[in-house]
């Protein structure tokens, strides 16, 4: 991957930046022909995350899930590095007018407890990080942007990156007891005590640590890598609804708990 970013591709990611900071969205069509693949996509990002002038607390994995994918008319899922001010412990209170167009899933968060390799099989990554359940809030700097923003521009809006609330977090291993234990979790999504949507972790790649393992490897193949204490959310078990005001919780079975987290209308 060429790591030379292009005049208009520094352009493109100074008015993310810009968009980013003071919440005025772009308009996605004047942007459909400014990253023509995914590398240049991912150079925007890298250059919008150097903009930002924050430590990268780790990152999101997006479309891990077929339906996801076919939205989006792409193979493979995509990763965003997320400021470390982004992540969030719950629970917490979000304030509607932090974000722009948001929506909510229900994930795991996995955070590294040592640098994570490329050779790690799923059950090293078992025993190399800790896991929590999670709240992500995507959000993107384009209007309108929910499901019809191409790829490449999903990629270089940091993947839509928005927050990322997590719950208490323990180490994977004592969690689970085998990696595909992670498959079997299921979660039920609720705002204001009304229930809207169950999901389960096989929705994301078919175990979270898939989605985990994919992200170790693409960022090696960048000359990146995940650090100690690095987050992960790992990708969502349900097609997610808008944010809107009020109390959202997610529940989790075996053991993992709830997270809940309130968002104001100001």
């Amino acid at each position: 991957m060429t790591t030379t970013t292009t005049e208009t591709e520094s352009q493109f990611a100074q008015q993310l930046f810009d968009a980013y900071q003071t919440q005025h969205a772009l308009t996605m069509a004047d942007f459909t022909d400014t990253v023509t693949d995914e590398d240049a996509a991912y150079r925007v990002q890298a250059q919008l995350t150097t903009l930002k002038n924050q430590p990268v607390g780790g990152y999101k994995v997006s479309l891990t899930s077929e339906e996801t994918q076919k939205m989006f008319d792409a193979q493979a899922p995509l990763y965003g590095a997320q400021v470390s001010n982004h992540f969030l412990a719950a629970p917490t209170t979000v304030r509607l007018g932090q974000l722009m167009t948001p929506l909510v899933e229900v994930e795991l968060v996995f955070k590294a407890k040592e640098k994570l390799s490329p050779d790690d099989s799923l059950e090293d990554l078992r025993h190399k990080t800790t896991v929590a359940p999670g709240l992500e809030l995507p959000d993107s700097r384009f209007a309108d942007w929910f499901p019809d923003l191409p790829k490449n521009l999903v990629v270089a809006d940091a993947a839509v990156g928005g927050l990322v609330v997590y719950g208490e977090e323990r180490d994977t291993d004592q969690q689970f007891a085998s990696v595909d234990a992670v498959a079997t979790v299921k979660c039920s999504l609720t705002h204001d005590n009304e229930h809207l949507k169950d999901g389960v972790a096989s929705e994301v790649l078919g175990n979270p640590l898939k989605s985990l393992h994919w992200l170790v490897g693409k960022l090696a193949a960048q000359g990146k890598s995940l650090t100690a204490g690095q987050r992960v959310s790992s990708g969502t078990f349900v097609l997610p609804p808008f944010l809107t005001a009020g109390h959202w919780q997610a529940d989790f079975d075996q053991d993992l708990g709830s997270v809940q987290l309130d968002v104001t209308n100001d």
